[in-house]
């Protein structure tokens, strides 16, 4: 009596692997883009948030950005995204009727989001638009590249 052998032989193994390589070659670029537009769209939400205590400070009459009593506290946190850990409001400290909240990204964020900014603007009427120098491809609905 033959005993016959069982298993895979070298070359099913060779195909499996080739397969499993190939897959993790379309994988791996495609999760690092969907890890760069969700990046985006969480400092979009992120600074967005901070519309309302600014729209709130600038209809209230508070147009200095501090922590002293009667002036405007905006509510920023800390980001693990963010160069500056946060968004900056106002770069002269003093709100207007077209301040700018701007987020640069940094530290965590993916490298293709190295250096590239959001920013949420306002215009004399009250309305936002939000702007992003990030590649077209990782642009949140909502946002729009600027204009050049």
């Amino acid at each position: 009596m033959t005993r016959k052998q069982s298993g895979f032989t070298l070359i099913e193994l060779m195909i499996v692997v080739a397969i499993i390589g190939i897959l993790a070659a379309i994988a791996i670029p495609q999760y690092q883009n969907y890890v760069a537009r969700s990046q985006v769209a969480r400092v979009m939400s992120e600074t967005g948030s901070l519309r309302t205590s600014v729209e709130e400070c600038i209809l209230n009459g508070r147009t200095d950005i501090g922590d002293a009593a009667g002036e405007c506290q905006i509510g920023a946190t800390d980001s693990n995204l963010l160069d500056s850990g946060r968004p900056t409001v106002a770069d002269d400290a003093k709100l207007t009727a077209t301040t700018e909240i701007k987020a640069t990204f940094g530290d965590n964020a993916a490298a293709v989001l190295d250096t590239a900014s959001l920013s949420w603007t306002r215009d004399a009427n009250g309305s936002w638009t939000c702007t992003t120098t990030v590649a077209v491809n990782y642009i949140p609905n909502g946002c729009v590249a600027p204009t050049p």
